[in-house]
Order: C-alpha cells, then structure tokens, then sequence
C-alpha cells in the first residue's frame, strides 16, 4: 500500500504552475540559495572553535560532503516527484498527512519567514558598513514602540522581493541567475585580491589560536557552523514543479550547485587565511573586511560589504520564491485554506502564498529585530524535517521499487544514512545549544494542530 502524492501531479497546464526555469535558472537558485552571509561570517566562529587552518579545512570538507549527500539524496526524490511542494509532497507520500502537515505548518509559519527576516536584516546590517548609510542605525520611532530605521529598510527589501516573485517566476529566475552571476564574480574578485596582495602570508597558514576549543569538540562545532553556510540547498526541490526537463536539470543542478559552493567557499576562506593569521580571523567580526581593509583600507572594506550584501540578496529571493511553494501544495491537496492554491490569472505565480509570507516576514521583522534572534528561530524546525525527509529515500525504495527514477543516489544505503545520522546530531546540538529557540520552535510547530482540526471541520462541513 502507497502513501498519498501532491495532487499537482495530476492538474491540468490551465491550473499549475508553467514550467519556466532552465538548468541555468535551477542551478542559480541552488548556488545564490545557499551562499548567503555565512562564508562571509562563519571563518570567525570555526577558527575559534577548531583553532587551526587543518581542522578548519577538514570542517569544511565534511560539510560540503554531508551537504552533498543530502544533495544526492534529495535529488532521487525529486526526480521522482517533480512538483511543487518539494518535501512536503515526500514526507505526505511515505508518512501521510499529518506529518506533511506539519512541515507545511512549520515552514510556512515558522521557518520561511524567520529565514526571510534574518536575510532582510543581514542584508541591511551589511550596508550600515558603507558610511553614507551609517544613518541606518538610527531610530525612526522612538517611544513606548521603539522601530529603527534599519527595520524599515528590511522590510522594504522583503516586500520588494516579494514583488519581484509575484510579478512571475521567469522574472525571478533571471534576476537569481543574472545576480548569482554577479555574485561569483565579486567572490572571486575577492579571492584574488587577497592572494596577489603583499600584505599576505603563506605563514599564516601554520598559526593557531591556543584558547580555542580544539580537538573533536571544536572540530564539530566549526562543522555545525559550515552545516548552516551550506544551508539551502533543499529549496529547489520546492520550486521543482516549475522547472523544465526536472528528470535532468534537478540533478544537474542540485549536485553542481553544491560542487561549485564547495570550491568558492574554500578558495575565500583560503583567501582570508592568506591575509590574516589565526588570532586576527577569530578576533575579526568580518575577517572578509577586516581581509580587504589591509589591502584597500576603506575601500577594500566597503567593496567587500557590497559584496555581501549582493551575496545575501540572491539567497533572500531564492528563499521567497522556494517557501511559497510549499502552502501552496498543502492548500491544492486540501490540507491549508484553499486560497492559498490560488494562481494569478496574469503571472502565473502562487500570488496569495507570496503575499502571506511576506505579511509573516513583516511581523517577525518588526518585533525580532536582530538577525541572530531570526536565524535561531529556524534552524531547529529546518533540521527536523531534513532528518525526516531523508529517511523516505528508504520508504520509496522498499514500498515503490517499481517507480520511475530517473536518477538514484550513488552509494545508497550508506549515503542517505549517513547524512539522516548527521542531521539527527546536529539537530540534538541546535536543541541543546539554543534551548529557549528550540522549544520556541516545537511550540510553533504544535500550534499547527488546532489549525489542522480546524481545517477537518471545515473539509467535512463542506461535504
């Protein structure tokens, strides 16, 4: 006996969403989706939790390589149900509906719109570097209601971006290649300022930072870290039912994706090691600026904050284009409010979802103003259901031999297991470490139940 798939399988051309993106488009939502701020920020945090260039590069190494099986992983799956959705439709195929439900509820409730609200005050945090914008950390109301003219901008950003999705998805597509574009060439513009720089020294490869955590203990703390640079790679697979030809660009794209955020992670921080040595890097909020300052001084610094925030900008419209897919899939298989499977008769685009997520980003923006404060209110929820998901590449395999797979992991078992052990491990650290985010959001998540009964009543009353 099988388990339910998302109905978009079935709709006519006249009620889905038309498939417009190419490889190219795919693969640039997979590269601009993950590279973020976190190669720009997380070389702080690994050098002072692993303390050496070696255990550094190892972190990276088996983050890029657990990233990249559960690349592969979710590239069998998505090939085999290319729709909108992504894991939802997974999760509702092999554990039902109550399960798919809920990762519905906790992506759409709770873990897009912190993902949008954190990468909308990076991005505004990263100009306040530029001195012409130094008024960004002034307040624009002041009183018993305090609001900064920082959040302001975020949320202008956020709605602009939302804009830009619900005006069409070929548009969106092509801003996300042209600007991911852009954004390998400023990385690497990077990259090689340091390397043909003076200033630097392959000696500064061999310092260590004594204090450090070191040992296992601070190689899997700096490789949590690189866990999260990695994140985002999942997000294609949500917009899948839009792209042409899934069967070949899905695996074309999610596996070249992360290859190619592999090699442009380690060659910046390659860069930035070159340029400083290990107690400088740990010291350094933004050792990418703090990298450029001694070659350009204030330019050097100002071109790098343009480049960061480039960087967070094509993963803020990678993320909203990817998060309103999935109500979207729920509300078409009757398990969200019916209006939210409603496409614009003009653009083509899941227009209600969009709206409703950005209104979501709105309130998280206005009363979680900093961008930790957002980030640790999703990596929890994200983490469970990425332990979940992968465990139904061994659902399908067993219950459906038979269906179609255009593409099947390499290494299967071992693979997929290796990488549902590793999420079950980083999810019981991101518990353990940020407890009050994390119950924070188990609540958030449960709350969707009373919505679910809800949505029973008002299914059965309609009958």
């Amino acid at each position: 006996m099988t388990g339910p798939i998302s109905t978009a399988d079935q709709s006519t051309s006249s009620t889905s969403l038309p498939r417009v993106l190419g490889a190219s488009q795919a693969t640039a939502i997979v590269v601009g989706t993950i590279i973020g701020s976190g190669i720009f920020l997380v070389p702080t945090e690994m050098m002072r939790d692993a303390g050496s260039s070696s255990l550094v590069y190892l972190a990276w190494i088996a983050g890029g390589l657990l990233s990249l099986f559960g690349v592969m992983t979710y590239a069998e799956l998505g090939t085999m149900f290319p729709f909108a959705g992504g894991e939802y439709v997974y999760l509702r195929g092999a554990y039902g509906d109550t399960t798919a439900y809920l990762y519905m509820w906790t992506w759409f409730a709770v873990a897009k719109p912190a993902s949008i609200a954190a990468m909308s005050v990076g991005f505004v945090r990263t100009l306040e570097f530029l001195p012409s914008l130094h008024w960004l950390t002034q307040s624009a109301i002041s009183g018993p209601f305090t609001l900064k003219c920082s959040q302001l901008v975020a949320i202008a950003v956020t709605w602009f971006i939302t804009g830009l999705n619900y005006t069409g998805t070929r548009h969106a597509g092509n801003f996300q290649l042209v600007f991911t574009l852009l954004k390998g060439v400023l990385i690497l513009l990077v990259v090689v300022l340091c390397f043909f720089s003076a200033s630097g020294s392959f000696g500064n490869f061999a310092t260590t930072l004594p204090q450090a955590t070191g040992g296992f203990k601070g190689f899997m703390l700096a490789l949590i870290a690189t866990l999260w640079a990695y994140d985002g790679w999942n997000d294609l697979t949500m917009v899948a039912g839009e792209v042409r030809r899934p069967e070949r660009s899905l695996p074309i794209a999610l596996i070249g994706g992360v290859l190619t955020v592999g090699l442009l992670y380690m060659a910046t921080n390659a860069a930035i090691q070159y340029m400083l040595p290990a107690g400088q890097i740990a010291a350094s909020e933004y050792p990418a600026v703090a990298a450029l300052k001694l070659i350009a001084g204030s330019r050097g610094a100002a071109f790098v904050a343009i480049a960061m925030a480039v960087s967070i900008f094509v993963a803020l419209n990678g993320t909203t284009m990817s998060g309103a897919r999935v109500p979207f899939a729920a509300a078409r298989d009757g398990l969200f409010f019916r209006r939210f499977a409603h496409i614009h008769p003009r653009f083509k685009t899941p227009s209600t979802a969009l709206l409703v997520q950005g209104l979501l980003s709105t309130v998280l923006l206005l009363f979680l103003s900093t961008f930790q404060e957002n980030f640790d209110l999703a990596i929890f929820a994200e983490w469970l259901f990425y332990l979940l998901t992968a465990t139904t590449v061994f659902y399908y395999r067993r219950r459906r031999p038979d269906q179609p797979r255009p593409y099947k992991v390499w290494g299967y078992p071992l693979l997929p297991a290796v990488f549902a052990v590793c999420a079950a491990g980083v999810l019981v650290a991101s518990f353990v470490g940020n407890l009050k985010g994390s119950l924070l959001g188990t609540a958030l998540i449960l709350c969707g139940l009373p919505v679910l009964a809800l949505l029973h009543k008002l299914n059965s009353q309609a009958r």
